[in-house]
Formats: C-alpha cells, structure tokens, sequence
C-alpha cells in the first residue's frame, strides 16, 4: 500500500492518495517552489527535488504499489503548438515509462490534460498506450474524469492513463462519481484572509457592470466594444470566459494558473476581484491548514496546475481496492 510520485507539483495529488491510506516512498519534483510546499506539508515523508531524467528506482523493483506522477501536459495542451512527443517536455512521458521498467510497479497511473485525445488525430495517445504496455507486461486503460463528479467545486476535466500488471488478480475500476455535487457557495464561505491578485480600477469598473454567471456579453454596447475590440466582437465564437463573474450556484470553470487573464476570467461571484490563494486552495478541495511556497504568482500557479485533491482521494480508494485483491 505504498507509492512513488514524480512531477508532483504542489502535492494535490500526493495529498489525496495519503488521504486514502497510501504511503509515499519517494515524492519529487523539479521545481523549488512546488517542493518547498511539498516540504511543509509532507514533513513526515521523503520529499526531494529531483529532475525526474535524473531519477532511478531500480533499488525499488517489485516493492512499489503504484508508481504515479503529473508528467508535464505543455506539449499536449490545447493551447500551443502542440508539438507533443516531438516536444522534449513530451519526452518526460518516455523517461516516466523508464521508471515503470526500473521497479516494476502493481500499477501505474498518469494525469493529462483532456487535450491529449486529440492531439495529433489520437496518435499520441496511442503511441504512449503503446510504450506504456511495454510488450504486454501491463494492461493500460484511460478515461476522462471531471472533477464536478467527485466533490470538488469546479468543473476540470483530466485524462487518467493506468497500467496495471499483467498476471495480478486485481482489476482496477475507475471511481464513480459522487452524487454530492458542489457548488461554490459550499465552498466560499468563512476562507481565511491570504494574498491575492487585484483589478486595475478600469477593469473593475467593468467587471462591476457584469452580475453573477455573466460576461463580457452583459456588458453595455459602448462598453463592450471598448473593452473587447470592434475586431475581436467581429470574429464571432463564444469568448464567454472574457470578463467572466462566477456564480455562486455554479461551479467554477477549471481554474488556470492566473485568475485574472483577458481570455479566462475568473472573477469572484459577490466582490469585484480575482479569487485569493486560499479560495483557489478551496476550490482545487485543498485543506485549509495546507501551505504553499513561494510568491503570490506562485502559488496561483501551483495550486492551478494541481490535480484536485477530493478526485485524487476518489483515484487513491480506487488503487487501494486494486491492491488489495493483487
């Protein structure tokens, strides 16, 4: 009942899989920020900064239950050139499959971004499903999990890609969703005071005019045009995430790693500013005693690249159930 983390990011993960009986061998990650963090909550597990290329678990081989990671998503972005494998951070998908081969884990699991389906017509994902399956050793599954499904106020969708080996009793099943569907009212309430991103007063003038669900679309005619462009309300499409007020019915549209970007606007539902750092903690289900390092724009970037933790915990039963019957 153990596992091995690499790219672990801020530890949302990490968290959740801890959260759900899991005991962590080896957590790393590359960046000083996200590892500081790591250090300030993980205190009691072995925390390190380490390039996973620099990495080796062959002293580990046939002792790891589930081997995991967030191996970089840039290269299959929807955003981009979306260069995928060709990309060296796609590379840390191969050098990730190298660990799998060093201490051969019960199973194996790696988060995405929803984008890797398409990317390059599938035949990435089918190429990685491949190197992953390593001639037959490991059955590799994937599916797509939106966060709203398990407990968590916000609506994210992610790839998960498992492998587990080939001749154990065990059949991993990914979670069901919960029938628990949070909001965030359930969420926005009694947060703790923390830093955060602020408008200019232009902006805010604007934003004041939007209520809550609405965007740049409730805005007054002349105002519109000043604040979108004559040539970006002519290109047409949706842009309903510019000048975007939340709601706090609603759940939250997937957190980036800013709060207040033009194209993704995450304003609050009830005061006219970008979410704090400890309302994004909350919405990415971070408990509120956890920490992060690092300037107010790394934190945002940290907990927005995070997997959240409710749906880490849900994929953390899940791994522990397969364990189990291995």
């Amino acid at each position: 009942m153990n596992f091995i983390e690499v790219c672990s990011g801020c530890g949302g993960l990490s968290t959740g899989l801890i959260k759900a009986s899991l005991k962590p061998l080896h957590i790393s990650d590359v960046d000083s920020d996200c590892v500081e963090t790591l250090k300030k909550n993980h205190k009691d597990h072995p925390v390190i900064k380490q390039d996973m290329k620099n990495l080796s678990l062959e002293n580990f081989k046939n002792k790891v239950g589930l081997l995991t990671g967030g191996v970089p998503c840039q290269a299959f972005s929807m955003a981009g050139e979306r260069k995928g494998l060709e990309d060296p951070r796609g590379q840390l998908i191969v050098e990730f499959n190298r660990l799998i081969n060093e201490c051969e884990p019960k199973i194996f699991m790696v988060e995405n971004v929803k984008g890797l389906l398409s990317h390059n017509g599938g035949q990435t994902l089918r190429d990685i499903i491949k190197l992953f399956e390593n001639n037959g050793k490991y059955i590799v599954q994937y599916k797509v999990l939106n966060a709203h499904d398990y407990e968590v106020p916000q609506k994210r969708e992610r790839i998960f890609i498992v492998g587990t080996k080939v001749g154990l009793k065990g059949v991993f099943k990914f979670p069901q969703p919960s029938p628990i569907k949070k909001v965030l009212k359930d969420v926005l309430i009694d947060v703790p005071p923390s830093i955060g991103a602020k408008y200019n007063q232009k902006k805010k003038e604007v934003l004041d005019l939007v209520p809550q669900g609405g965007c740049w679309v409730n805005l007054p005619e002349n105002i519109k045009i000043e604040y979108m462009g004559e040539k970006s309300l002519e290109a047409g499409g949706g842009k309903r995430g510019i000048a975007r007020r939340l709601s706090m019915n609603e759940p939250c549209l997937t957190l980036t790693t800013s709060p207040q970007q033009k194209q993704t606007e995450r304003c609050h539902p009830l005061e006219t500013r970008p979410f704090n750092v400890r309302e994004y903690a909350r919405i990415q289900s971070f408990p509120d005693s956890y920490e992060f390092h690092g300037s107010m724009n790394s934190q945002y970037k940290q907990i927005g690249n995070a997997v959240p933790v409710n749906l880490a915990t849900a994929m953390g039963i899940e791994v522990v159930r397969f364990l189990r019957k291995s």
